[in-house]
């Protein structure tokens, strides 16, 4: 089993910089490492919920890379295709919940009736503590839900759903942003979670992409916009 620590120099060589660049970025505490014995140590779990969270905030060209890196580390993996992972049964418009719970309780839902996800409840609860520890909501009116860490053993594989409100309900965002479109990303693994939301992120960091979403009246028509996105990029 690998180590559950990265040294400087792996570390490095996962992110693509120079160890000199990690080494200044934890001694300003922009990534979170430690120090034993001297010498500089990164907790695997704690790497991958900072590029997770950093991964919400990137710009574009911040996203091209960070997609880069984490697809040279997938290169035996099969591609993230978000059109593939996206089903028109694992689309709801409108959501008629009018809160978090309810919103993630239905979106959920969308996956077990499809029969990708075994045991909504779990994945419900797991969403829930995940947004309580720090809201997946962004600044364009989209939320990104997800557990904490993956839950393989109650999907039958890695998909999404999706759905959006007619309305935007109060969902975390800073600024007191509402949030009106949300996505459920269901992973088996760090690896394929982190490629999969690097992906998301660049395909939604697209302003004319989702005003054509909140125009869109069926999930089918959702489904094609997000497959001709993809296909740009």
């Amino acid at each position: 089993m690998p180590s559950q620590d990265f040294d400087l120099d792996e570390l490095a060589a996962y992110l693509h910089l120079n160890p000199s660049q990690v080494e200044k970025l934890a001694g300003r505490d922009d990534i979170p490492g430690r120090k034993v014995a001297g010498k500089w140590k990164f907790s695997r779990a704690e790497i991958h919920h900072w590029l997770e969270h950093r991964i919400g905030v990137f710009d574009e060209q911040e996203l091209v890379r960070v997609e880069g890196v984490l697809d040279r580390h997938g290169k035996h993996e099969e591609p993230v295709v978000i059109g593939d992972m996206l089903h028109e049964n694992t689309i709801k418009i409108p959501l008629t919940s009018r809160s978090p719970r309810k919103v993630v309780t239905e979106i959920c839902e969308l996956g077990t009736a499809a029969g990708y996800l075994w045991d909504a409840p779990q994945m419900i609860e797991a969403v829930l503590t995940r947004e309580n520890m720090h809201s997946t909501a962004l600044d364009n009116g989209v939320a990104l839900l997800h557990p904490r860490r993956p839950m393989p053993t109650i999907l039958a594989e890695g998909f999404l759903a999706m759905g959006r409100t007619y309305q935007g309900i109060p969902f975390g965002g800073s600024r007191g942003i509402l949030t009106d479109v949300f996505f459920l990303i269901c992973s088996i693994d760090d690896p394929s979670h982190l490629r999969t939301l690097a992906r998301l992120s660049r395909i939604i960091n697209d302003n004319k992409l989702l005003s054509a979403i909140r125009e869109a009246d069926h999930g089918d028509d959702v489904l094609q916009l997000i497959r001709d996105r993809e296909d740009e990029l």
